[in-house]
């Protein structure tokens, strides 16, 4: 299984991965500000993007097809549905991790009577039920919801729609799948494994996945700092870009 990977910049590796429905042109508005310091490697998951060719499987399965696509050592960087995958890889693969940063993630995205901070099962069951229907505006609609509350929210959401039509439309199956992924996944015991110098950003606005989820991963992570960045919502490295860069770039160089 191929994945499209997106080489630039120079210095130490440093892998970025993206969330549902979207692909790595979402990493554009910050993509030469990182590749002056790190050789980046962008990656489209599974089912994503110009990965469209390859399947979209399990989470174990995304996460080692990932592996085996991104350098032997890297930093790794994933968001959102990307971050559920590099807590997975950085868990099973640990020695392939150099530094990890969790954007915007959580170790659970369904709400349960003992999670209360993730969306309700009747939210993804919508996006589930909607895609079949009006995949482009289930779509939009969940562009939206990432940068609510945030300035400027239509240029925001006009960015994101156009990072996925410059890859092509994801596969109506592949999302499906990775929705599947966000629904059923429990990460949660595993937390405590991560044993990788780690940094967790999280926006105080995002409604996907709350503050509180982000601060539990956080603080039950052996070696993880915690950053909150104000009045920023599910997609920080666009709508907060300077500060974004400037936490990544202090941690990574240190």
């Amino acid at each position: 299984m191929t994945l499209f990977v997106e080489v630039s910049g120079r210095g130490p590796n440093l892998t970025l991965l993206h969330g549902w429905g979207l692909n790595g042109a979402v990493w554009n508005g910050v993509r030469d500000a990182l590749a002056a310091h790190y050789m980046l490697h962008i990656i489209d998951l599974p089912g994503h993007g110009l990965s469209h060719g390859a399947a979209t499987l399990s989470l174990t399965a995304m996460a080692d097809t990932v592996a085996n696509a991104m350098p032997k050592s890297s930093h790794l960087l994933g968001w959102s549905l990307g971050g559920l995958v590099a807590q997975d890889l950085a868990r099973r693969h640990g020695k392939r991790v150099d530094k990890l940063v969790l954007v915007a993630t959580t170790p659970r995205f369904l709400q349960s009577d003992d999670w209360p901070h993730a969306v309700s099962s009747a939210v993804l069951a919508d996006f589930g039920k909607r895609l079949s229907v009006n995949y482009a505006a289930t779509i939009k609609s969940f562009l939206a919801l990432q940068v609510l509350n945030t300035p400027n929210i239509r240029d925001l959401v006009n960015e994101l729609q156009k990072a996925i039509t410059s890859r092509g439309a994801t596969d109506l199956k592949a999302l499906a799948a990775a929705l599947d992924i966000l629904r059923t996944n429990d990460l949660r015991p595993y937390t405590s494994m991560l044993t990788q110098p780690a940094l967790v950003i999280q926006g105080d606005h995002d409604a996907l996945t709350p503050e509180p989820a982000a601060r539990w991963m956080a603080d039950h992570m052996p070696n993880a700092r915690y950053t909150m960045i104000a009045h920023a919502a599910h997609a920080p490295f666009m709508s907060h870009r300077d500060a974004f860069l400037r936490e990544v770039d202090t941690f990574l160089s240190i």
